[in-house]
């Protein structure tokens, strides 16, 4: 197993400069971020190869595309056996309107986000849970009518300020 690459605060910077901006030009990158391009270029591929990029996309904006609706679902499970928990997550990550799935503590064991492309489509995504049988003893949806925000990055350079 290889060791794990030490973040530094400029390998932090690189990963902040990217998130906002995943197609800046390595020349750009190394400016904004106090480096000459060749550095900066190799401390990218180590970024990557250390697993902290793990990729590159484009957001869309689905509103342009067409209507779609964004539910948040609360699902309690029958048992909490990690047999469970596992066939529950392997049923979630075979649907594709599952964008997020997030095991949480408290009232209920996972909150999921689906987006759909509306009603109908949820409620048959949900039926279709509760058919196979994957341990779902109750679920209460959330539909979302309106986002104010939502962030697509996060301030890297304050979360980990502490690095050298």
């Amino acid at each position: 197993m290889k060791p794990a690459y030490k973040l530094d605060r400029i390998d932090v910077k690189i990963l902040a400069v990217l998130q906002r901006n995943g197609r800046i030009t390595n020349v750009e990158l190394a400016d904004a971020v106090n480096l000459s391009p060749s550095p900066c270029l190799m401390r990218v591929k180590k970024l990557q190869q250390a697993g902290y990029i793990s990729g590159y996309s484009a957001q869309i904006d689905l509103a342009r595309l067409g209507s779609t609706m964004t539910v948040f679902t609360e699902f309690t499970l029958k048992n909490h056996r990690q047999i469970d928990f596992a066939r529950f997550q392997e049923a979630l990550e075979k649907i594709d309107s599952c964008v997020e799935c997030h095991l949480v503590s408290g009232g209920y064991d996972y909150l999921v986000k689906f987006v759909t492309s509306g009603i109908d489509d949820y409620q048959s995504i949900v039926e279709g849970l509760i058919d196979r049988e994957v341990g779902v003893d109750m679920y209460f949806s959330f539909v979302v009518l309106k986002t104010p925000f939502a962030r697509q990055h996060i301030d890297l350079t304050r979360l980990f300020s502490d690095l050298d």
